[in-house]
């Protein structure tokens, strides 16, 4: 009896610890075996790794309904519920995560700068090291394929679209007055230092529908995030003097970047092709103050310039010379939030208010202008795993224009608008596999003062063909307001439209970037006028199209020579537009058909210097000649430029630096104006449209003070 109570008592408890066995194979998506997977049940220590044909077998006490982890690097973890009693010869397959750094990304379209950029084709530091640039971020950028230098205007040309048809953007909120003010054949520069930016998105085209208002482009800025090191920078230039400062509390930091300009001196020494009663002057400041929350950054940012010059321009009709003084006082304010809150959710916010003056003084009469605007943005983001990211969001933008004009005579005009328009978007990024990714969004506006609703679908796909390539395409239809100087004098106009079609390809590996990209834009709505220029008595209307496609290449190679780094673009585009007061459909003035750069680097350890070389250059650009019969048929001569820079350290924070543009001196000519009646041989005589001087000379000094003793601004030049 005893032993039988015994045997009785050992049976219960055996059956109470008894195991359960466990097994199956682990796979990825092609059907491979996957070796070293770690597979366990949750909450408990039973697992086990799979072998090297990716084959496991444990066993466990646990009892019911169970979740199975399977989990390995660079590939997504699986949560498998499993009943444990029946968990044998168990299949998984597991899918490679998108969280790497050699997943797909979508480039269509898109150049990016900056230390968070997965692939970088300019750095922050090629803005200001860029020969020729003369820290103009628009200048550096016109190193890139798809823009066009139009070396009488200064501002951003891509892909067959007129400068106003780019927008510029700081931590994603628009300013509206980018550029400083000029007048006619007078360059102008960004109005942005680019010291106090970390980073830049350049689209030239299929942009996210996160922005709109621009038929061609978006440039976005993004200032730094922080900053590591209090310092004091100092810089005594030719053209003037600068100061910039950074100061550092607990959770706070300060920039101040500050600008005095005045060309007088260089003028005096340096002969110039126009004559200035006086030249320009201006003074300017910008500063990012920071606050890091614990979930979260605010920053703000704020700008300020105040300009002015006087100069006699020449004019073919007009006997003697008009003389042009202009003031103007520009002031931009950008306060921004970006955090995360909840279960995954991320807030992107802010507001942005701009105000330009102009006083314009044309012979003796007067322009005086003015413009308001403001941004209130509001973005939502949450990812809802490695797979699917939603973003959706609003915009509303504000624009308040007014403008007089007092003639000698007596005569006074006064023109204007107020515009509102209302935007939201919806964008979601899907990743199928490291290999594929698509965007896919929608943006929806409406424009109280052309009463008009515009929706614009867009769409951009990626595929990773290789470990260092991948194809990418972009398609999106693109609105925007007519330009100022309609809006200014009529309401019953349409927005202007453009839908992109992109294909790219590129190659990433090891400081070496390739890539090459096939377009087509399609432009209908254009504003077209029956006037020899816009002004308040013509005819507008909305029946303008035109068309861009073209190709465009860029290498970047930082590997095959020591300390040389250096980069080649080249842009082929065949465009045409009827609009404005065109006769036909047409390449327009500002279209060069072949653009080629030359950018290259080198540092000289034996002498601490640092050369940089850009050449730029160009085939002609059309320009109509009314002794032809044929509307736009005449054709510049070739445009070329080649820029030299130096910069030396004297000491480790000490720094000499000269530049030169134009170092060949080559004559390079803009177009040409014609008279408007023609002499008694029945000839329409001309002059060229020259750059206001050969060439342009600078010399700098560079001073940084800091605890380290070691930060200088050779990465500023």
């Amino acid at each position: 009896m005893k032993t039988t109570l015994t045997f009785l008592l050992l049976l219960i408890s055996t059956l109470g610890i008894s195991q359960t066995k466990i097994s199956g194979k682990v796979i990825d998506e092609k059907n491979n075996p996957i070796s070293g997977a770690n597979v366990f049940i949750e909450g408990s220590y039973d697992g086990a790794s799979t072998n090297d044909k990716g084959e496991f077998i444990f066993e466990t006490s646990e009892k019911g309904n169970k979740v199975l982890v399977v989990s390995f690097l660079s590939f997504e973890t699986v949560n498998i519920p499993i009943e444990v009693e029946k968990s044998t010869n168990k299949t998984i397959k597991l899918k490679e995560s998108v969280n790497t750094l050699d997943t797909v990304v979508i480039t269509a379209g898109t150049f990016d700068a900056g230390e968070k950029a997965r692939v970088s084709v300019l750095k922050p530091l090629d803005i200001v090291t860029t020969a020729g640039s003369n820290a103009n971020i628009v200048a550096a950028l016109q190193t890139l394929p798809g823009t066009q230098t139009v070396g009488e205007d200064g501002r951003l040309f891509v892909r067959g679209g007129e400068a106003d048809e780019t927008q510029t953007y700081v931590d994603g909120i628009r300013v509206a007055q980018p550029y400083g003010a000029t007048t006619q054949n007078l360059p102008t520069r960004g109005r942005f230092s680019p010291f106090l930016f970390s980073g830049m998105s350049f689209s030239t085209g299929g942009y996210s529908a996160e922005y709109g208002e621009a038929l061609s482009s978006v440039l976005l800025l993004n200032t730094k995030e922080e900053e590591t090191q209090e310092k004091t920078d100092i810089s005594l230039m030719t053209v003037g003097l600068g100061l910039a400062n950074t100061q550092i509390w607990g959770k706070n930091s300060i920039s101040v970047n500050t600008a005095y300009v005045n060309l007088a001196p260089y003028q005096a020494l340096v002969h110039q092709n126009v004559e200035w009663n006086k030249p320009f002057q201006s003074l300017s400041g910008e500063t990012v103050f920071r606050h890091q929350f614990t979930n979260g950054m605010f920053k703000l940012y704020a700008a300020f310039d105040a300009s002015q010059f006087d100069i006699n321009q020449e004019s073919i009709n007009s006997p003697s010379k008009i003389r042009v003084n202009l003031d103007n006082n520009n002031f931009y304010l950008n306060s921004s939030y970006k955090g995360n809150f909840g279960n995954g959710w991320q807030l992107t916010s802010g507001l942005s208010y701009g105000y330009s003056h102009n006083k314009i003084g044309l012979d003796l009469d007067n322009v005086n202008n003015a413009e308001h605007s403001s941004h209130l943005k509001l973005k939502f983001k949450k990812s809802f795993s490695d797979r699917i990211k939603l973003s959706f969001g609003g915009d509303y933008f504000i624009t308040r224009f007014g403008e007089d004009f007092n003639a000698y005579s007596g005569t006074n005009f006064s023109s204007g608008y107020n515009a509102n328009i209302a935007a939201i978007y919806t964008e979601a990024d899907i990743f199928f596999s490291k290999k594929l990714a698509a965007k896919i969004g929608v943006r929806a506006s409406n424009n109280d003062f052309l009463k008009e609703t515009a929706v614009a679908p867009r769409i951009s796909l990626a595929y990773k063909v290789s470990k260092s390539g991948q194809f990418s395409m972009a398609y999106g239809q693109f609105t925007e307001a007519p330009r100022q100087d309609y809006l200014k004098y009529v309401d019953y106009l349409n927005s202007e439209k453009a839908s992109h079609y992109i294909l790219n390809y590129q190659y990433s590996k090891a400081k070496q970037t390739f890539r090459t990209e096939v377009y087509f834009k399609d432009y209908s709505n254009l504003v077209k006028y029956d006037t020899p220029t816009a002004q308040y008595n013509s005819v507008y209307n909305n029946n303008g199209k035109g068309y861009a496609k073209g190709l465009d290449v860029f290498w970047r190679d930082g590997k095959s020579f020591k300390y040389l780094e250096y980069w080649i673009s080249y842009s082929y585009i065949d465009t045409k537009r009827d609009y404005k007061n065109y006769t036909a459909e047409v390449t327009p003035s500002f279209v060069a058909d072949h653009s080629l750069s030359l950018v290259g680097k080198y540092w000289i350890d034996k002498w601490k210097s640092q050369l940089s070389v850009t050449n730029s250059f160009t085939t002609g650009r059309p320009y109509n000649n009314p002794n032809e019969t044929t509307f736009m048929n005449g054709k510049t001569k070739s445009y070329n430029n080649l820029s030299l820079s130096w910069a030396y350290l004297l000491s480790q924070q000490k720094i000499l630096y000269f530049s030169i543009s134009n170092v060949l001196g080559t004559q390079n000519v803009y177009g040409y104006e014609y008279t408007n009646t023609p002499d008694g041989n029945g000839f329409y005589n001309r002059r060229a449209i020259t750059p206001t001087a050969d060439r342009f000379f600078f010399v700098g000094f560079f001073w940084t003070i800091s605890d380290n003793k070691k930060d200088n601004q050779l990465k500023n030049l």
